[in-house]
């Protein structure tokens, strides 16, 4: 592969990374305007919680493909929310069980069709045949960074 060629695909990883920085500040102003009180990666937190009912920490990080620091970030903040509860696991101390509050089951319900209509607003005009050719790449590209 020539110099030119390594560019043009150096292009496609920055407009990739671009789209979903765009993505995220455009979620980022509907959530504000909509008047949600809480972030996109506390969003990300509570919906996963919200379909596996209880989760370690650990399990968090792995689902929001975040480090455990920023997931523990998250939490503290949804705990002083009252949106999720902490408890120690009952075979192992050391392992923490995290789970919604019926306030945080509330906020999802509330936040969900919302949040859906800013999701879906990211993939107007495209067809379902783009779509799936988009996911098929994208899922191309995930599978050659795995080990």
């Amino acid at each position: 592969m020539d110099s030119q060629s390594n560019e043009v695909y150096s292009n496609y990883s920055f407009l990739l990374e671009k789209t979903h920085k765009k993505i995220k500040q455009y979620a980022k102003q509907q959530f504000r305007a909509l008047g949600f009180d809480v972030t996109v990666d506390q969003w990300a937190v509570l919906k996963i919680l919200f379909e596996n009912q209880e989760l370690s920490q650990v399990a968090l990080a792995e689902f929001t493909h975040k480090d455990t620091p920023t997931v523990t970030r998250i939490l503290d903040l949804l705990s002083q929310k009252e949106l999720i509860k902490r408890q120690h696991d009952a075979q192992d101390r050391r392992r923490v069980r995290v789970c919604l509050t019926e306030a945080g089951k509330n906020t999802v319900t509330k936040m969900l069709p919302e949040v859906r209509k800013i999701r879906m607003h990211a993939w107007k005009h495209l067809t379902e045949d783009d779509f799936q050719q988009f996911v098929r790449i994208l899922n191309t590209i995930y599978d050659n960074l795995e080990p």
